[in-house]
């Protein structure tokens, strides 16, 4: 995503992150450019707020998005009437709303803006943007900036609602790869080439998401994590979070959602077993596969 905002736009960049690899990795991507347009590192997310008018966030849990944007050297604390805030991170709802609305109290805007598309959709520039913003003039101001880094761009209402969004996306995304999974490895137990399985699959009606553009069995795909022994990609532990929020959610609304329960479970099983924490979560294939006594 930074990598798309740096190259097709004509701003200049303020990092920040707690991992300096990722620093540093990206700014050794852009050495030849950097002198047209330099990228600077800040200290703090407060001095990232000091330093730059919009603000783009990207964080793992509503824990970090708390501590990102309230805590001690937080960027509530470099803010001034100019600063725009996007967060893309997914998180909980009424976290979400409650950061916002602090932000907006202190003199600033923000919307929230989850993202959809996977690593592949963010190397590409083609994420979904879910926006949830108070005014239709913050979803205005927010869309340039996602463009950038994105295909289509929509609000879904007022602040919270991106979220919303997300997190029942995530809940049919994990549902759906657990499905593929069964029935590729179903398919192939049974004796049907796993090519043509998948073959079969994207030109019926099962085809979706995570059979024709995420495959998660090997070989099938060459350019997604399955093929790459599961690494890189959408982890397991973050998958499980997304599941958590989905649930929680239906729990506070008393809304029924079985098989979100179930994939749930599932993959909070997955993440918690041993070699799959960092593994992509479309390494429920192989998590199955085993089961069976495969490998």
């Amino acid at each position: 995503m930074a990598n798309n905002l740096y190259t097709k736009s004509n701003y200049s960049l303020v990092i920040y992150d707690i991992n300096k690899s990722s620093l540093e990795k990206f700014t050794s991507l852009h050495s030849a450019t950097i002198s047209q347009k330099p990228i600077y590192y800040a200290n703090s997310p407060a001095d990232v707020a000091k330093r730059a008018s919009v603000v783009i966030t990207m964080l793992p849990s509503s824990p970090h998005v708390k501590d990102v944007y309230l805590g001690k050297d937080g960027l509530i604390e470099g803010l001034d009437e100019q600063n725009f805030f996007i967060d893309s991170s997914t998180i909980d709802q009424s976290v979400s709303k409650n950061v916002a609305n602090q932000i907006i109290g202190n003199g600033a805007r923000q919307v929230d803006a989850p993202v959809s598309g996977g690593v592949v959709g963010a190397e590409a520039a083609t994420l979904t943007f879910m926006v949830g913003a108070s005014t239709e003039a913050d979803f205005l101001r927010s869309k340039p900036y996602l463009e950038y880094m994105g295909k289509n761009i929509v609000r879904c209402g007022g602040l919270g609602t991106g979220q919303v969004a997300k997190i029942c996306n995530n809940m049919l995304l994990a549902i759906s790869m657990i499905g593929v999974s069964e029935a590729m490895n179903l398919g192939i137990q049974l004796g049907i080439d796993p090519q043509l399985m998948a073959n079969i699959l994207n030109t019926s009606s099962g085809r979706c998401w995570s059979s024709d553009t995420y495959n998660p069995c090997p070989g099938i795909m060459p350019n997604v994590p399955s093929s790459k022994d599961y690494e890189g990609g959408f982890g397991n532990a973050l998958i499980a979070k997304d599941m958590r929020l989905a649930v929680n959610a239906a729990n506070d609304i008393q809304a029924t959602i079985i098989l979100g329960a179930v994939a749930q479970q599932i993959y909070n099983v997955l993440s918690k077993s041993p070699g799959y924490e960092k593994k992509d979560f479309s390494s429920i294939y192989k998590w199955l596969n085993e089961k069976n006594g495969k490998k």
